[in-house]
């Protein structure tokens, strides 16, 4: 589960200052974990809590983003999340913004079948982002993970992504002079994807991501979910994007990767 947070923290200096290019250094003393990281682990923890019950797994998820979000009110959440975080009732807004896609890692993982995988993805997600696109965005990154941890090929994956989702009629090159910041699903997700398909390696998927502009923490955290499932994560990209956590945050994800292992590191 460290390869949404590896996305968000190389591509957290270049939300506001977009890099059109490959070639950039993947960590700097500018790099944080916002938003993302918190809450792809806010998600992992409940799902650690719930058991694989959705309803318990919603109830959940709204206590632990919630409970991060407070502790880290810097991390630079959205206006209307913002507000959710700190409501005493706190009910969906019919979202589809991306953070919808960016915190669901963990339900790729969480989840024995493709339809349990899209139950807990739909779980997590309707607590705020209820939109159907809100949903459609979040559960098209959990199943290309799903498939990707089972061992589909990319063409495979592919072809489930634009039968299901999205129509990825489009390269990298074609939009990255022109792709701008957005933060909805339907203008996120599909690029994010794309860059994952286009990559050779975790590290390539990663810097494919962030070289497309927008809003490069989010669509770069992401790709990384899905490379990471397919790739692996190298031992060293791992060392240095672990540096940026604390100890609360390694907690979290050494609790889920103990219970849910990913692909052995490379």
């Amino acid at each position: 589960m460290i390869g949404p947070i590896i996305g968000d923290i190389a591509g957290s200096r270049f939300e506001w200052n977009n890099c059109r290019s490959k070639e950039f250094e993947l960590f700097t003393g500018e790099c944080f974990a916002t938003d993302d990281s918190i809450m792809s682990l806010a998600v992992c923890q409940a799902l650690l809590e719930s058991e694989g019950d959705p309803d318990t797994l919603a109830r959940q998820t709204v206590r632990r983003m919630r409970e991060l979000g407070n502790l880290y009110p810097g991390a630079g959440y959205g206006g209307r999340f913002a507000e959710w975080l700190v409501q005493p009732d706190p009910q969906p807004y019919n979202s589809f913004g991306n953070g919808s896609a960016m915190r669901v890692g963990g339900c790729a993982y969480a989840g024995k079948t493709l339809d349990e995988v899209k139950a807990l993805s739909a779980a997590v997600t309707a607590v705020t982002h209820n939109h159907p696109e809100g949903i459609k965005g979040a559960e098209a990154t959990a199943v290309a993970q799903f498939l990707a941890i089972s061992g589909k090929s990319l063409a495979e994956i592919r072809e489930a992504v634009t039968r299901e989702y999205y129509p990825l009629d489009f390269t990298l090159d074609e939009i990255r002079s022109s792709y701008r910041f957005n933060e909805t699903c339907q203008e996120t997700v599909p690029q994010a994807l794309e860059a994952f398909f286009e990559s050779t390696s975790f590290e390539d998927a990663i810097r494919c991501a962030i070289s497309v502009g927008g809003d490069s923490d989010t669509l770069a955290a992401i790709t990384g979910a899905v490379a990471e499932a397919y790739y692996g994560v190298p031992a060293a990209i791992r060392g240095k994007a672990e540096s940026f956590l604390d100890e609360r945050q390694l907690k979290i994800l050494r609790d889920f990767e103990a219970r849910y292992p990913g692909k052995a590191e490379i």
